[in-house]
């Protein structure tokens, strides 16, 4: 389909952007246009003005904050994935990045675009999610446990931007998986689990796990998360997983009904921690 008409503003810096955005309270932001372009296209989204901010360079990269990690809302995923200081202190992060549909979406979209879009069955909002990273935007900064509201909406203001994403670094002794069930290589999660497992004496010290479409955000597995404290390897895990799907609200849709969605959080829980464990 042919989208609807807009007009177009290529920003030229972050304040003309915001500008543009506060002048027309119909507009949207765009930079890698992988998850806005379809929306467009099929007349599911009709903004009056587009407003590109996709070459401001100050918003790209990648930096070693000492005691955090800062990526630029304009990295592409392709480049998240393979960047050395992702690799090194968040590597959770860069797996996540590398099952972001096929390469080339992979080489076009953004890592803040991703978030901003704020869909839950995105592969990235559970990992910062689990993460506790914090999102900065142009005017504060939002913790993602309170950045997604609802299905494809954030707490941010229309006429504000994402302009990068902080990560605390959670040091040594860290295990890192994420774990995707889907249909085909390129297509959206219908389940996914973001583990992180902190390992001590054999057992499990601590577990952050972030869960995808299972609901209409991105959710933690908190009831699971608190029973692994402290729980040995074996049935111990496995006993925690299974209160994975506890205060989620999976949709029923074509790829899979609700119980179906709640089964398969279980079992990629258990995959995702053991994985992170180092157990197998």
């Amino acid at each position: 389909m042919i989208p609807a008409q807009f007009d177009y503003v290529r920003a030229s810096s972050l304040e003309e952007a915001t500008q543009a955005l506060a002048a027309d309270e119909d507009a949207k932001v765009i930079a890698g246009g992988q998850s806005l372009l379809p929306l467009l296209r099929l007349r599911l989204a009709y903004p009056s003005t587009l407003v590109d901010i996709g070459r401001l360079p100050e918003l790209r990269g990648v930096q070693d904050r000492g005691d955090h990690v800062f990526i630029g809302a304009l990295t592409t995923h392709d480049e998240v994935m393979r960047d050395p200081v992702l690799a090194a202190e968040c590597p959770l992060v860069a797996m996540g990045a590398a099952t972001v549909a096929d390469p080339a979406v992979r080489h076009r979209g953004t890592f803040g675009g991703s978030l901003a879009h704020a869909d839950p069955a995105g592969d990235l909002p559970a990992v910062i999610l689990a993460l506790d990273g914090v999102m900065v935007t142009t005017r504060r900064e939002i913790p993602a446990a309170e950045f997604f509201v609802d299905y494809l909406e954030s707490a941010m203001e229309p006429d504000e931007i994402l302009t990068g994403v902080r990560i605390p670094k959670l040091g040594e002794g860290w295990g890192y998986h994420y774990e995707k069930f889907h249909r085909t290589a390129q297509a959206w999660a219908i389940v996914g689990v973001a583990a992180a497992v902190r390992r001590s004496d054999g057992a499990v010290a601590e577990a952050r796990i972030g869960l995808t479409n299972m609901g209409p955000t991105p959710l933690r597995a908190s009831a699971t998360e608190a029973a692994l404290a402290g729980a040995e390897l074996g049935d111990a895990v496995r006993q925690a997983c299974e209160q994975a799907a506890e205060g989620t609200s999976p949709p029923s849709d074509l790829h899979g009904q609700a119980d179906y969605r709640r089964h398969l959080a279980q079992v990629l829980t258990r995959r995702a921690v053991l994985a992170a464990a180092g157990a197998h």
